[in-house]
Order: structure tokens, then C-alpha cells, then sequence
């Protein structure tokens, strides 16, 4: 148990670079179990998310060397799901990802239930009715998935609902039947671009045809060394622009993806954020587009429409959180909808504890009365990452002292935060309890 205790209220400064992308980096070690050669995966963000999925990974077989952000995966003849490390793969809704991993490399398995953030209820019918399609069956026991994957194939496949996670999880099967297979109502955001090209290192031919329609020519069996750069993280990036309006400071973010925050700019624009975008070029795996952006203190003034989020192109769901901190300082009223979870919303008043005027409409709905001075405070971190994040936005912002108890869930997602906003001018610790 770890605490953050934070002097707040100082002006940032300086220059803060975006880690590598935390789901990205999931997708593309799920999409790793498909491959028999060696891949190489460089700018994996050292997080606790990354480390669960580790162990996870070394618990069936897999071998793992880890160098800073790097990390090279060696798979093993056969996955052996007998000793599967359950601890850790019960702190990730990601390993539900190992279905469409697994589904050309075993014919029978099991794996534990999702687990990770607890905002709400998060069904997995949307993947269990795409894995039909491809011939998978799964069967959910009361802490276990039974998946029959033996008669996989190709398919045409309409998702359920536009989710990322079953987008990746339909292209890993599908990337596995040879063949072409459609995806339809697919996700554009930002992980599963990069798992896509990923898996077009690995030879899968993928073809967007329209804006939410995949098609996959895939393959029985992969075996190629390979190495491959995750690309930079939009939502930590927009932990520091955040941050940055929050406090009213002048910090330069650098490596943005900026296709990924063009909405949320906007925006912000629009409510009277001063920014400029000093340069563009592109990532290293040569297709994300990267700004590095310098914010500018300003004045904001509440939008009259509501902000909410929406499949890509729309505002990320995991940025739209980012937003609470920034209305506290916003004039005027600012309302937010969370429609994609049922219950996230209802930690976004939690601010109210730091002197935010925060009012809950619903399960999914917020008020957000600014302009507010907040003020130090002793919490402790929601199980949820975002709305984790969003508290320590808060009490960099307030006036005083703040204590942040159980930071594990901004660990889960961010890299040596502290030690980053403090090269920024940030007065934080962390002390264990």
C-alpha cells in the first residue's frame, strides 16, 4: 500500500514527454501468443498493468526478458494454461483477451473472469456472440470462461456494440483463420490501429473499407522474429494537458498523438484554451502522427453543450474524466456524460471532498459548477484508474496538503508519475503506508 502526499497549487513548468500506449501494449502482447518466432516489443510503458500481464504470460510457458521498455517475448512449443497465474490475471479485464489469442492455438482452455477497473457492469456477450461467429464457443462458469475453439474459421462478423476490447479480440481470430473474414462495427481507436500493424508485421493482410468495416486476410500459423514500437499514449497525454488547464501552468507536452486528441483540443479551444502545436512528425513505428504541444494558462469559460465520449473520431472514454478537474476551473456550468459505464460517474464527485461543486444527476450524468478553489484533502484511490487519476489532477490543483492513499490503480496505468511531475515543478512523494 503506497501514498502519494502532495503539496498542491504550484505553477508547472518544463517539458513532459508521452510513455508508450498501456493498451496498445496489451493488445500487441495478446497479439505476440500468436506468433511461434520471437517478438520484440520496444516502448512498453513500465507499469503495473504490464507487469500483471507478465507474470500472466510467464505462468503459461511464455519466456520473458525485460529491458526497460523494452521486452522480448520467446513462446513456447505449447501453452500449458494448467498453472495459469490467476492472482495476477484477475487483476486485468484484459485477459480476456486470451480467447481470441488462444483460439488458433488450442482447441479447449479455460481462463479466469475479467477483472481490472470496478465501474460498473461490463458484459462479455459482445465477444461471445463475435467468437461464435468464428466458431468459438465460450461458456462463462461462475469465476471461469470454457472456451471450445477447435472448429475456428473465418467469418463475417457485426460486433455487438463498437468496443475496443472485442475489436481485438475478433482480430486475433480473425487473424488466425486463413481466409478473409469482415469485421463490421469495429473500432478505429487508437490500441487497435497499433495491433493492426502489428499484425501486418506479422504478415496479416488488413484492410480498413470503411470507417468501422475490417477486412483480415489471415493465416494458420505464424512464425516470424519480429520487432515492433508501440506507439505513444492519447491518454496520457491528456493526463498532463489536464494538468496542465487544471493548474493554470505553461508545460510543453511532447510526442502527442495527436490524431487521437484533435476533438478534445477543440474542445477546450472552444471553452478558451490557449495552446499552440509547435511541430508534427510521426512515431516510430512510422504511421502514428505525434505533436508536441505547448499549453498556455488561460481563462476558460464553460461550454453550453454537454461533453461526453464516442467511438473514435469522438472524444476518448477515457479521456472524457480528464474534463471534471478542468470544469472545477472552468467558469460557469459544465455537464458531463458518461454513458459508456454505469457507475464511473458517481466517483467524479469525489472531488467535492477537495471544495469542487460537483453535482450527481445520475449514474451517468455530472454537474460541474466552476470556477471552484479546491482545496487539500486525505482519500483514498477509487478502484478505477481514470477516476484515480483525475483525484491526483485535483490535488495538484488544491491549495494545501493532500494525502493520496492506495495509488496502486494510477500505478496500474502510469509510469513513475511522481517522478515525472516533479521535473515539472510538482511537489509530490510517495511514501509507503
Amino acid at each position: 500500500m503506497s501514498k502519494f502526499i502532495i503539496n498542491g497549487a504550484k505553477k508547472l513548468r518544463g517539458e513532459v514527454i508521452v510513455n508508450g500506449s498501456k493498451n496498445a501494449s496489451v493488445a500487441v502482447l495478446f497479439g505476440s501468443l500468436i506468433n511461434r518466432g520471437v517478438t520484440t516489443l520496444k516502448n512498453v510503458p513500465q507499469i503495473e498493468e504490464i507487469n500483471r500481464l507478465a507474470e500472466v504470460l510467464e505462468s503459461v510457458g511464455v519466456k520473458i526478458i525485460r529491458y526497460k521498455r523494452t521486452i522480448i517475448i520467446y513462446p513456447p512449443k505449447r501453452i500449458d494454461l494448467s498453472h495459469i497465474n490467476n492472482v495476477s490475471a484477475q487483476k486485468t479485464r484484459s485477459i480476456i483477451l486470451t480467447i481470441g489469442a488462444l483460439a488458433g492455438r488450442l482447441n479447449n482452455f479455460a481462463i479466469t473472469q475479467a477483472g481490472g477497473c470496478k465501474i460498473g457492469s461490463r458484459t462479455i456477450k459482445p465477444h461471445i456472440f463475435a467468437m461464435e461467429k468464428f466458431g468459438v464457443n465460450i461458456k462463462t462458469k461462475k469465476n471461469k470462461y470454457i472456451v471450445d475453439s477447435k472448429k475456428l474459421h473465418k467469418a463475417q462478423v457485426v460486433l455487438y456494440e463498437t468496443g475496443d476490447t472485442v475489436t481485438e479480440n475478433a482480430l486475433l481470430a480473425a487473424a488466425q483463420c486463413p481466409g478473409k473474414s469482415i469485421i463490421k462495427m469495429a473500432s478505429a481507436n487508437y490500441m487497435i490501429q497499433d495491433l493492426c500493424y502489428f499484425l501486418e508485421k506479422l504478415g496479416v493482410k488488413i484492410k480498413w473499407t470503411g470507417a468501422a468495416t475490417i477486412e483480415v486476410a489471415g493465416k494458420k500459423e505464424f512464425n516470424k522474429n519480429i520487432k515492433y514500437e508501440i506507439s505513444e499514449d492519447p491518454i496520457e497525454a491528456m493526463l498532463f494537458l489536464s494538468l496542465a488547464v487544471t493548474t493554470n501552468s505553461k508545460v510543453t507536452i511532447l510526442r502527442c498523438p495527436i490524431q487521437f486528441l484533435e476533438l478534445e483540443l477543440l474542445k477546450l479551444e472552444k471553452m478558451g484554451l490557449r495552446y499552440k502545436i509547435i511541430k508534427k512528425y510521426l512515431a516510430k513505428n512510422k504511421h502514428t502522427e505525434l505533436a508536441d504541444i505547448l499549453i498556455e494558462p488561460s481563462k476558460l469559460k464553460a461550454l453550453e453543450d454537454k461533453i461526453h465520449a464516442m467511438p473514435f473520431p469522438g472524444i476518448n472514454q477515457d479521456n472524457l474524466p480528464f474534463f471534471v478537474p478542468i470544469a472545477t476551473q472552468t467558469q460557469g456550468k459544465t455537464l458531463i456524460h458518461d454513458w459508456t459505464y454505469e457507475n464511473r460517474a458517481i466517483y467524479y464527485s469525489e472531488l467535492n471532498r477537495l471544495g469542487a461543486n460537483i453535482t450527481l444527476m445520475d449514474p451517468h450524468r455530472v454537474v460541474v459548477e466552476g470556477k471552484t478553489k479546491l482545496t487539500g484533502a486525505e482519500m483514498i484511490c477509487p478502484p478505477a484508474l481514470r477516476p484515480a487519476a483525475i483525484i491526483l489532477v485535483a490535488m495538484l490543483a488544491a491549495h494545501g496538503k493532500s494525502i493520496l492513499r492506495n495509488v496502486y490503480p494510477i500505478h496500474r496505468g502510469y509510469e513513475k508519475l511522481e517522478e515525472r511531475l516533479r521535473e515539472i515543478g510538482a511537489d509530490i512523494k510517495l511514501e509507503n503506508d
